[in-house]
Parts: C-alpha cells; sequence; structure tokens
C-alpha cells in the first residue's frame, strides 16, 4: 500500500524570496522528529511536504502523532498515492478507505485538481468516483451537504492521492527560523506556555532556572526537567541551564529593603540569564510574565527588570489572563505538573509588602552597593546544563 503524508503548510507559504529557507528549516526539523520512527524521504512542493516512509518498518502511527506538533504544519493527511486516472482513484479509494466508507453514516467525494493537465475538472472527478463508490457501497447513501465522511481526491503533479479527515498540525513558523532565544523557566504555569508560544514563532530556545538549595528542593528542581520535557515535542530538543542562586538570594535578603526584594531578585535573574545568551549566541530573552498578574508584573516593575539588561525581552503571555493560560497549559500538557507544590526560587523570602510601581532609579540606587558583576560571574560560572531529549509525543 503506497501510504504517506501531506503536510499542508502554514504562513511560510506567504514568505516570499526568502520562503526557501524556512521550507529547508522544516525539513530539517521534520528529519530530526522523524528519525526515531524510520526512514522517511522528504519534500516540498506546491505548498505541501511529502512524507514518505521508505520501508515496511516504518512506525506510521508514532510519525503521524510527532508531525502534528511540529511547528509550521498547518495540517496532517495520512494519504494514498495513486495513478492520475479516474479508475484509479477509484481503486485506490476502495483499497485505502473501504472500511471508513462501510462504517459511515452517509459520504460525499470532494476533489482538487492542481494538475491543470489533468482531462477532468474536479467536479467531474468527484462525480465519477462518487458514482463509482455509491455503487460499490450501497448501504452507505451519498450526502453532499452534510456527510458523515468525506473522501478527498488531490490531482497533484507527480501523482493522485485519496484520504480522508486528517488533523490540525501545530502552526506557527519552523523552530530556528526565527533566531534562538533564552527562556526563564520556573516551575509555574505561565513560563512553559510562554515557551510553547516562542517556539511557535519560530524560535530556538535554551531554557535558565534558578536553583535555592536548601530553600527549594531537589524535586521542585526536577519538576522543571520534567515541564522541559514535556515542551520537546514541539520546542525540539533544550538545554535547560540550572543556576545555583542561594547566595544571592540570601544577599539580597540581608542587604535590600524588604519591599523591593522581588524585583531586585529578578534583575539578577535577568544579568544571569543575559550571559548565558551571550554564551549561545542568543538574540533575546524570553519571561512568562502576564501585566498585572501579580506585585512584580507591573508595567513600572517590568520596566525595572528589562533595565538591568541590553537584549530585548519577549513576554508572550503578557496580555493573557490566567485562564488563557491554563487552558494552553492543558493543551500542551503542562498543567498538570505545573501544580505540584514544589516552590521555586521566586516564592523564597517573599516580602510582606512588595513594592508595586518602583522606579528604575530606586533599584539602581539599592544595587550600588552591591558587587553584582561579581556575583552574577560567580553564579554563572558554576551553573549546571542539561539537555533533555524530544520526548515521544505519545507519552
Amino acid at each position: 500500500m503506497n501510504e504517506l503524508f501531506l503536510l499542508k503548510l502554514g504562513e511560510m507559504v506567504l514568505k516570499g524570496l526568502n520562503r526557501r529557507r524556512f521550507e529547508d528549516q522544516l525539513l530539517g526539523n521534520l528529519r530530526r522528529r522523524l528519525a526515531p520512527y524510520g526512514s522517511f524521504r522528504m519534500y516540498t512542493l506546491q505548498s505541501i511536504c511529502y512524507v514518505e516512509p521508505q520501508n515496511e518498518g516504518c512506525d506510521l502511527e508514532g510519525a503521524y502523532d510527532a508531525l502534528k506538533h511540529v511547528f509550521g504544519v498547518a495540517s496532517v493527511v495520512r494519504a494514498h498515492s495513486c495513478e492520475k486516472t479516474a479508475e484509479d482513484f477509484v481503486r485506490a479509494a476502495v483499497e485505502y478507505l473501504s472500511d471508513d466508507l462501510r462504517t459511515a453514516k452517509s459520504f460525499k467525494v470532494e476533489s482538487k485538481r492542481s494538475d491543470k493537465t489533468f482531462p477532468m475538472t474536479s467536479i467531474q472527478l468527484s462525480q465519477y468516483v462518487g458514482g463509482c463508490l455509491a455503487e460499490r457501497f450501497p448501504e452507505t447513501p451519498v450526502d453532499v451537504h452534510n456527510p458523515d465522511l468525506t473522501v478527498h481526491l488531490e490531482v497533484r503533479d507527480y501523482a493522485g492521492y485519496v484520504y480522508a479527515g486528517g488533523e490540525a498540525g501545530a502552526g506557527g513558523l519552523p523552530v530556528g527560523s526565527s533566531g534562538r532565544a533564552v527562556a526563564l523557566l520556573s516551575g509555574g504555569i505561565d513560563s512553559p506556555v510562554a515557551c510553547y508560544m516562542m517556539a511557535r514563532r519560530g524560535v530556538r530556545l535554551d531554557c535558565v532556572h534558578f536553583f535555592s538549595y536548601p530553600y527549594t528542593s531537589n524535586e521542585a528542581k526536577d519538576k522543571v526537567l520534567e515541564l522541559a520535557s514535556l515542551i520537546t515535542p514541539y520546542t525540539g530538543k533544550l538545554c535547560v541551564h540550572i543556576v545555583p542562586f542561594t547566595k544571592i538570594q540570601e544577599m539580597l535578603r540581608e542587604k535590600c529593603p524588604e519591599p523591593y526584594f522581588t524585583i531586585a531578585m529578578r534583575r539578577f535573574m535577568m544579568r544571569i540569564s543575559e550571559l548565558v545568551a551571550q554564551r549561545i549566541q542568543a538574540g533575546a530573552l524570553v519571561t512568562g510574565e502576564s501585566l498585572g498578574q501579580v506585585a512584580s508584573q507591573t508595567m513600572e516593575a517590568m520596566a525595572c527588570t528589562e533595565d538591568a539588561v541590553t537584549l530585548p525581552v519577549f513576554r508572550p503571555v503578557v496580555g493573557m489572563d490566567k485562564d488563557e493560560i491554563i487552558h494552553t497549559a492543558r493543551q500542551i500538557g503542562t498543567f498538570e505538573t505545573s501544580i505540584l507544590p514544589y516552590e521555586d526560587c521566586c516564592t523564597v523570602f517573599t516580602p510582606r509588602h512588595p513594592r508595586t510601581h518602583p522606579a528604575v532609579a530606586e533599584l539602581r540606587e539599592i544595587e550600588a552597593g552591591y558587587d553584582f558583576e561579581g556575583l552574577c560571574q560567580e553564579a554563572f560560572q558554576q551553573i549546571e546544563r542539561v539537555v533533555i531529549p524530544v520526548r515521544d509525543s505519545g507519552v
């Protein structure tokens, strides 16, 4: 059986002279993602990416599920290829979709003719194949308005294709097509969603996590690594840079006025994340901040944290409310892990009355007595790096 996958491409088809670069990035991502499932031939033509298994040993079920998580793909279809004759379309439909046609309550046929040299129009092909299928499966009536099953026929350059259904892909742009960034990954709900959303815009990510042992437990660190693993079907392989943050937090507890503690702490986080970004040649930082959600996420507080770095800071969930963020977290499978009761360093030494509208000048004055460059470099040199491989999306 000549089964293959047809991937309908998303917004990259609107690109101009650089479209080939996006398609090449997608093909590279697909090869890496499908490597565990066997040998596949892949190529793009007329806004379609063709993924053809090269032998009987390919795991088509696993590949199908993996393809639905690859950014840049608008929809995924399992199809049967055939010769470009009306009779071959009928044979392919009977062979490939007989079980579906027998169990469906009704059906219709829709055709798309990209190869204009094909002698029949789309309507003529649909009528011919639909009539033959109605004779072969008389127990399944034709319903052109509200069918239970739609048989799709496509006449393309190299072959004809028959399929039913298909599923939505992940959309967005291929990971790696929009550069590289460093995301601050906590154990909460918001930051994994922020990572997912930036990867969807084509950004390749490294993650930074701040670990304050013994104030935060090893279970809390394991939780963050699990969150990173859960998003790898979308982001691809991740490197998590685990920063020892205890010394800095203890210094801030001793020297920083309590209302400013959280903002000062976040400024240190941003500085260290920027050092990581410089090391890996990333062009931006990513946070899971949502405007007004907590005291450290007011407009003024965000200005204070961003003032500590020179790189642009992307906040993809900044305009989302909590329900929207939770909905996305459930969709990508991170929510249940995010709510496990292991605290991260952001909850250590939380001020009783945090300053919600700080000024940049106030933070700079407070920091004048700190050796923040030395403290950041010391933490940076002690970073533990954990590489998270791509997780089977079916797990």
